[in-house]
């Protein structure tokens, strides 16, 4: 059983509350925001969109099945920390290979527990996502609201910096196979990308290996001009921009090279940041949302099929509206009816909001890869 410690929350609107304390013992300060997800709360943390951000679970027993290395969707955990209803810390699963805890102990990320993660998620919905700062070593209301005000906000940082990889790489991994916890053989590859880093998810990656792409990722500080030199020289098919955390609009560099990217009509296909940075490469800014769209439970309508898709989501911010004006929308929320999905009008790039790997979330949308797949090859 793990000894749970007391823990104190300051947020910008003032609110001060006590909990308890499981994980890293530590003061940290992120932006708070909630998910609705039933399930995948070790995918959750270890996807690097989470960097900066306090994630609080709707779902009120967290740690049940413990962790594994298997179900990592990168290298380590980059949220700054977990708000739980409650923690069990005895967990039972047969994939289990240690708890919760010690995972967050690993990774020095907060975990905070025995609070009322429903008041806080009417919080947020209400008020919108804010900055927060969570401590098992301090207790002052007042130094702790020193503490947030002097600290920057997440819009402020440039997360990509730190979760994206610093050397290039192949993956050759494909998609996870439930029924008998092995990986299922890639095909034989139809086609070659360069992927992106923005803070790309391991199930992304499989997903497009599973698509028949051979896979080779970069890091964000990519040059245009070798990328297209080598689509030119045929070495490689296509490129793919990954999610990512963050503000889109902090990305200045990351921007510049992608407006090449488009000019040279290079095939783009973008996920979450990805389709946000490419909306804002063509000259229509992202806009941020109330409290964001977090959860593997969210209905989307494929404007092509007429479907609707459950989808896994991810992100606090969106596209605008009036990018009507040089892409068809494939896709929209039905929650907010904001946009979902873009195709652009007479270029080979198109783009979603969700994350279709759902890794956690359905599967309804794993065709998007297959999609990429038959864009390359034309």
């Amino acid at each position: 059983m793990v000894e749970l410690k007391k823990a104190y929350i300051y947020l910008e609107n003032g609110t001060f509350l006590e909990a308890s304390s499981f994980g890293a013992d530590d003061t940290s300060v992120g932006e708070i925001v909630f998910n609705t997800s039933l399930s995948g709360y070790q995918e959750i943390m270890s996807d690097p969109s989470y960097a900066g951000q306090f994630v609080t679970f709707t779902m009120p027993e967290i740690g049940n099945v413990g962790v594994n290395d298997q179900d990592m969707e990168s290298k380590s955990a980059h949220a700054k920390g977990m708000i739980v209803r409650k923690y069990q810390s005895r967990y039972s699963n047969f994939r289990a290979e240690d708890s919760l805890h010690n995972f967050l102990v690993k990774h020095n990320v907060m975990g905070i527990c025995n609070i009322d993660t429903r008041y806080l998620t009417k919080m947020v919905r209400s008020e919108g996502a804010m900055m927060m700062v969570a401590s098992t070593k301090i207790s002052d209301k007042e130094e702790l609201k020193a503490i947030l005000e002097a600290a920057p906000r997440i819009e402020d940082v440039n997360y990509i910096e730190q979760v994206s990889t610093k050397k290039a790489y192949k993956h050759t991994s494909s998609t996870y196979a439930p029924r008998d916890f092995e990986y299922e053989k890639a095909p034989e590859a139809k086609a070659k990308i360069a992927v992106i880093d923005f803070g790309v998810k391991r199930n992304i990656l499989n997903e497009i290996v599973s698509a028949g792409i051979e896979v080779e990722v970069i890091p964000n500080d990519f040059k245009a001009e070798n990328i297209i030199s080598d689509y030119e020289a045929k070495k490689i098919d296509g490129v793919f921009l990954s999610n990512g955390p963050g503000d889109p609009l902090v990305l200045k560099k990351e921007q510049e090279q992608i407006k090449k990217l488009i000019a040279a009509k290079v095939p783009m296909f973008g996920i979450c940041l990805g389709h946000q940075l490419l909306s804002i490469s063509h000259g229509y800014d992202t806009f941020k949302l109330k409290f964001g769209h977090h959860g593997g439970n969210h209905p989307v309508k494929n404007e092509k099929t007429g479907l609707v898709e459950i989808t896994a989501q991810n992100h606090n911010y969106n596209v605008p509206d009036n990018i009507v004006e040089i892409a068809e929308v494939t896709h929209v929320n039905l929650f907010d009816n904001t946009i979902e999905g873009l195709s652009y009008n007479n270029a080979p790039i198109f783009s979603v909001q969700h994350h279709p790997e759902s890794s956690p979330g359905p599967k309804e949308s794993r065709y998007i890869f297959n999609e990429f797949l038959a864009l390359i090859q034309r």
